[in-house]
């Protein structure tokens, strides 16, 4: 059977569906739409099929549901098995993970049994031809899907194509895809697999669950300021922290402050950390890498600070100071503590 839909895999935790999924779904409708072909999410799990009304009304088309005891807490073999029987039987041409800890741990294992390519950390996917080019001549192909991302360090953006082989696979960061508005009361189709746990599959057993819930949620935040490696040191990071208080916002950081230990990685904003998309962004001592400014760059304001006038961060900043932050952040804050009074 096949149906050359478009797949989301569908993380979920105690029946909460992971923010990736709603994202990704979409995407995952643009995607078909321009292809002509249904949307379909993929939900594995025990006593799950009641989720199927969300994913209807952030954009599922179709929801194929595999329910058994053994799936209760997410263990690769088991998960990985099933979805490679699922796909197997219905042959969507796309499918979608989030690039989570759970989907980095599943797709490789998905492609790999199947044989087909997987791309990571996608940052955008479009739809588009290709022309393949060999001894034997050229090879055209129609509505291809690209899986774009940055290459070598973030210095150039790539676009992969996986044309000869089904179904084309792609990882997304949380974030980097917008949700859109759930329609209320959407409907749609429940497609029932009776999945066939292997005993091979279940020699992992999960003894005990511990979860630390994230410290931070940067993806809420209306407001954020995030320093870098300017900032000098975790003690000159105080001023961060204090400007961020004062605004009632959230403290963030680039990945080489994450790195030197003056902030911990759920604050982490960027490529290789959260999406975000606040009202207001000040950016501290950051120079502006490329993967940085893939995490913050649809910010509605960007306010940066640093003493270089050539950092790059300038380039998207709307309003920019050069300066010191030791002198550039009290000023900043004295004025709007005496603009509240």
């Amino acid at each position: 059977m096949s149906n050359n839909e478009v797949w989301v895999y569908v993380e979920q935790n105690a029946g909460k569906i992971a923010d990736v999924s709603l994202e990704l779904l979409g995407k995952g409708s643009e995607l078909a739409a321009k292809l002509g072909v249904k949307t379909g999410a993929v939900i594995i799990g025990d006593k799950v099929q009641d989720l199927a009304k969300t994913l209807f009304e952030y954009g599922a088309e179709k929801v194929y549901v595999a329910e058994d005891t053994e799936f209760k807490n997410f263990r690769s073999l088991p998960y990985a098995d099933t979805v490679v029987k699922m796909i197997q039987e219905y042959k969507p041409q796309i499918v979608l993970y989030g690039a989570t800890t759970t989907g980095r741990d599943l797709a490789p294992r998905i492609a790999s049994e199947l044989r087909v390519g997987l791309t990571a950390d996608c940052t955008d996917l479009q739809i588009g031809d290709y022309t393949k080019k060999g001894k034997d001549g050229e090879k055209n192909y129609k509505n291809i899907l690209y899986q774009i991302r940055p290459a070598f360090g973030g210095n150039i953006i790539a676009t992969i194509v996986s044309p000869d082989h089904r179904p084309q696979m792609a990882t997304v960061r949380e974030g980097v895809m917008k949700a859109r508005e759930p329609k209320k009361g959407a409907k749609g189709e429940v497609i029932t697999f009776a999945p066939s746990v292997d005993k091979k599959h279940l020699v992992s057993q999960i003894l005990k669950r511990i979860q630390e819930e994230k410290s931070v949620d940067l993806k809420a935040a209306s407001i954020i300021v995030s320093g870098g490696m300017g900032v000098g040191s975790k003690d000159s990071f105080k001023l961060i922290h204090e400007l961020a208080h004062v605004l009632g916002g959230e403290v963030g950081g680039s990945r080489a402050a994450v790195d030197a230990g003056f902030i911990g990685h759920d604050h982490q904003v960027g490529q290789t950390g959260t999406t975000v998309r606040p009202k207001l962004y000040i950016a501290v001592g950051i120079s502006g890498q490329i993967q940085h400014m893939a995490g913050m760059s649809e910010s509605s304001r960007i306010i940066a600070i640093n003493n270089d006038p050539n950092a790059p961060i300038f380039q998207i900043a709307h309003y920019g100071i050069v300066g010191d932050l030791n002198e550039v952040i009290p000023m900043m804050i004295e004025t709007y503590k005496s603009l509240k009074k």
